[in-house]
């Protein structure tokens, strides 16, 4: 049994990571963290309506729960937030799953230094499909470097999500850049702005209810190839958070990602 704690309990991926949890014979969650403002009361179950999580803790401050944890999985949404809390899950000697996004990098590397003394996963997403898209762009862009072929990303969002480019775009964008050889990123393109050979474009697109969309092109003359991931439900993401919290309990310390939890 894995004793789970969820930062953002009560939001978007955090209900859904808890509802989710309540079908697992092998996740217990034993406590949520929220925003001090969003908090209704403190009794989890009485937050969400759910008569089976009555009597467990909802908190703003992670360090009530953590000793009754093994793993955090972090879906706070606010990077500076996710920071403080991976620094307290290390004090703790608990593991960490980290689906929250829009780290800057000095932040992505507080966390690596924080994973030198405990197990923590930091994934921008969950899901099977987009870690194989992953893979499959660093596979294509390998094949097709120097080949004359252009390499752009789109993706699109609902219209409430705060941060853009999104953290799976941001990870793609990083593979290209990586593979390619390119360097320089641009976000969108207005006015007299003709490509050049070094840059890889990304466009954020937001609005409605849309889950995620995230497709990359390779765009060379007389063909193109595109490499296309569409979540139809969050529930996507919050069974791979699931699954990425049974399988670091008991790690050894390290910096870990969904690769590792799917054997890629």
């Amino acid at each position: 049994m894995v004793k789970v704690i969820v930062c953002g309990a009560l939001g978007r991926m955090g209900r859904r990571i808890i509802e989710l949890s309540l079908q697992d014979k092998e996740v217990e969650v034993v406590g949520g963290v929220e925003h001090p403002d969003c908090i209704p009361s403190l009794d989890l179950g009485e937050a969400l309506g759910k008569e089976e999580l009555k009597g467990k803790p909802l908190t703003s401050r992670l360090e009530e729960v953590l000793p009754y944890g093994d793993v955090v999985i972090e879906f706070s949404g606010n990077p500076t937030a996710a920071v403080g809390h991976a620094k307290l899950t290390a004090l703790e000697k608990k593991a960490s799953v980290i689906g929250t996004t829009g780290f800057t990098d000095k932040e992505i590397e507080e966390i690596k230094e924080l994973s030198k003394e405990v197990p923590i996963l930091l994934s921008p997403n969950m899901s099977l499909g987009v870690n194989l898209l992953f893979k499959l762009v660093e596979i294509a862009a390998s094949v097709l470097k120097d080949k004359n072929f252009d390499a752009e990303i789109m993706e699109i969002h609902h219209r409430f999500k705060k941060d853009a480019p999104s953290g799976t775009a941001v990870k793609l964008a990083r593979i290209l850049s990586e593979t390619l050889g390119r360097k320089k990123i641009v976000h969108g393109r207005e006015g007299h702005a003709p490509r050049s050979d070094d840059e890889i474009g990304v466009m954020a697109l937001r609005g409605g209810d849309v889950v995620g969309d995230h497709t990359v092109f390779f765009l060379g003359f007389g063909e193109r190839l595109e490499l296309t991931h569409r979540a139809s439900s969050r529930d996507t993401f919050a069974k791979g958070a699931i699954e990425a919290a049974k399988w670091i309990k008991g790690r050894e310390a390290g910096f870990y990602t969904m690769f590792d939890v799917l054997g890629l």
